[in-house]
């Protein structure tokens, strides 16, 4: 089971991740309260363990800003998170050579689809960043491996276990009044590694 800490926006959160060595870590540049600058994801990544693969994190971006974040080796894998298409997969495609995650909000089971030209999907509530858990029995016939989001916690951990997931990706579930906490993340570093199908 692959762990995906998505949010990091502060050295303590890097610190933390370098610590327990989680699989991928997320920087949003969308708006959020964790969004972070191009300088800032870039003094980040240089302070992150070389172990740990940075995915960075869009909604409905231009293909130049995502294609110069790869370039500059900020991020190692792009994720989709808003209303993006074939088409601006297809080009994004054109003009970057690392994963590619899709993003898609779940409400039912018949938000489902299907992408070509990407390597994961991540599975969401309809409310990203809300840290709420959609209805998990919604998910079925997945052509690709895919990360389970939306409201993951050490509440809920175990049985998120239980899905037939690729990974797991856990913001708001690891933070205490808004800010990454760095025993939230180990412990929920450590259920995972021991909680391995």
């Amino acid at each position: 089971m692959k762990i995906k800490i998505c949010g990091l926006s502060r050295d303590e959160d890097i610190a933390y991740v370098n610590k327990v060595k989680p699989d991928y870590i997320g920087f949003v540049f969308a708006k959020s309260k964790r969004q972070v600058s191009f300088k800032q994801a870039q003094k980040l990544k240089q302070n992150l363990d070389k172990d740990i693969q940075a995915v960075g994190v869009f909604v409905d971006e231009k293909i130049d800003v995502i294609e110069e974040l790869v370039k500059a080796q900020i991020i190692d894998m792009v994720q989709l998170h808003g209303h993006e298409d074939q088409d601006d997969i297809d080009q994004l495609r054109t003009k970057i050579h690392c994963p590619l995650i899709k993003a898609i909000r779940i409400q039912s089971s018949q938000d489902l689809q299907h992408y070509e030209n990407i390597d994961y999907y991540l599975l969401d509530g309809a409310q990203p960043g809300s840290g709420q858990v959609f209805d998990w029995q919604c998910i079925q016939n997945l052509d690709k491996p895919f990360f389970l989001a939306g409201g993951i916690s050490l509440d809920n951990i175990e049985e998120a276990l239980k899905m037939p997931c690729w990974g797991i990706d856990v913001s708001s579930g690891v933070e205490t009044e808004g800010v990454k906490d760095q025993k939230k993340i180990e412990e929920l570093v450590r259920r995972v590694r021991n909680g391995c199908r």
